[in-house]
């Protein structure tokens, strides 16, 4: 399933999420994100690609017309669009990964200022390498 929001989008980058568990089933989702509703708030992500976890490298492509932009990755191995916790109910049972090298912490997910890229640093692609619990 592939979502884009602005229509008038015109150069093609390549997202490449590395490190992908397959055996653990599921879907990859691949959200770009502005400011906006980031990492927490799915609906309000400006890109959005999912595809069936089939590979440990997956390329996703996207048309980013954006001077700023964060990523997100799930693996959404329960296919139910969000991040399912462990038993505390506080950290993720799933796996993550983020734009600029960012995970989460003790303190929570990544900010927006750690994880957002210029575009310069972009354009030629970027590597997610999604981190599993």
């Amino acid at each position: 399933m592939i979502t884009q929001v602005n229509a008038d989008i015109n150069d093609e980058i390549t997202i490449q999420v590395h490190g992908i568990e397959i055996e653990r089933g599921g879907n990859i989702i691949v959200m770009v994100f502005g400011e906006d509703g980031y990492p927490r708030q799915h609906d309000k992500a400006l890109l959005i690609q999912t595809e069936s976890a089939s590979q440990g490298i997956m390329a996703f492509k996207f048309n980013i017309d954006m001077e700023k932009i964060a990523v997100k990755v799930l693996h959404d191995e329960n296919r139910d669009g969000r991040v399912t916790k462990n038993w505390t109910g506080i950290y993720p049972k799933e796996g993550l990964g983020f734009s600029n090298e960012q995970y989460i912490s003790l303190t929570g997910p990544p900010k927006y200022e750690d994880s957002m890229l210029l575009r310069y640093q972009f354009e030629q692609g970027l590597n997610i390498l999604v981190k599993y619990p």
